[in-house]
């Protein structure tokens, strides 16, 4: 790993001393979520690398993945990785690194699920997860989290890629062109649903 000499001036008599300062030193005090791509997937297909990293300025890594956990809970996709569900970790850090007030929020709302769960909602299987956070359905931190979800989630080029959504088509056009008709994910019709031809 790379080191940066750093000079350190104490006494101006004393020789300058060299610190290394490591990438891990700099990051310390943030927490980094990260994983990697299924490799031949969608979005593995589009992606430079495989492997994926979101950074958190005032969350823990643990509290980080516990909010990604959380979203997975509120709004399951199993086309959606774990990398989607990370920018909702990363905005809801970029809120709480904002505003005190949204950091407690956050931290006391973890909390409370960790207390649910009988020590760490990270532990459960998936069935005692969602009735962890039944239990808390409607309160601040719950709203506050799925409010956030709506745009993390699905406002991305890889949620778009993902869940096969084309973009605007606005400005290309509109979607007479651009899949109109393109309901590959319902069975065709059959030639009865459609009234005939009005021959006149």
């Amino acid at each position: 790993m790379q080191s940066f000499p750093i000079k350190v001036h104490q006494d101006p008599t004393e020789v300058p001393q060299k610190l290394a300062l490591t990438r891990r030193d700099m990051l310390k005090g943030s927490g980094i979520l990260f994983g990697s791509l299924t490799a031949g997937s969608t979005l593995a297909l589009l992606a430079p690398s495989t492997a994926w990293a979101v950074e958190l300025k005032t969350l823990t890594q643990t509290e980080g993945e516990t909010l990604l956990r959380l979203g997975q809970v509120l709004f399951p996709h199993k086309k959606l990785p774990d990398a989607v569900y990370a920018l909702l970790a990363k905005d809801l850090d970029a809120d709480a690194s904002a505003d005190a007030g949204t950091a407690k929020l956050l931290r006391d709302g973890i909390a409370s699920l960790n207390y649910l769960a009988g020590g760490n909602f990270l532990k459960l299987n998936a069935a005692r997860r969602l009735e962890v956070v039944k239990a808390i359905e409607g309160q601040p931190f719950f709203n506050t989290v799925r409010g956030k979800c709506v745009v993390s989630l699905y406002d991305n080029e890889m949620a778009y890629a993902a869940l096969g959504y084309p973009g605007s088509a606005w400005e290309k056009g509109g979607y007479i062109t651009r899949g109109f008709q393109d309901l590959k994910w319902l069975p065709n019709p059959p030639a009865s649903a459609s009234p005939a031809p009005y021959l006149g």
